[in-house]
């Protein structure tokens, strides 16, 4: 069974899932091109969101592990990266 916070994910991609296939619903109806564009920059917004959740998973989690049992040094490294990913 996944941890806690990739069951989140999972959950968030479902829901991307199906606001896409309605998307492509509204494609078929003939739907204005501004209001498919928009639909569509939501489901963008919600795999980005998805993939920014993954990756700060891994860091709270993987590497954060690895670059605290390498001492100082590590750490530093560590909050050095936290703060790049910010900008993910």
């Amino acid at each position: 069974m996944p941890d806690q916070p990739h069951a989140a994910i999972a959950r968030r991609l479902r829901r991307a899932h199906g606001h896409l296939e309605s998307i492509i619903e509204m494609i078929e109806q003939g739907r204005p091109c501004a209001q498919i564009a928009q639909q569509l920059q939501a489901v963008e917004g919600a795999i980005e969101n998805a993939k920014k959740a993954l990756i700060h998973d891994h860091i709270s989690h993987s590497l954060e592990r690895t670059l605290k049992a390498s001492g100082a040094k590590g750490q530093a490294a560590l909050k050095q990266f936290r703060q790049i990913a910010k900008y993910l």
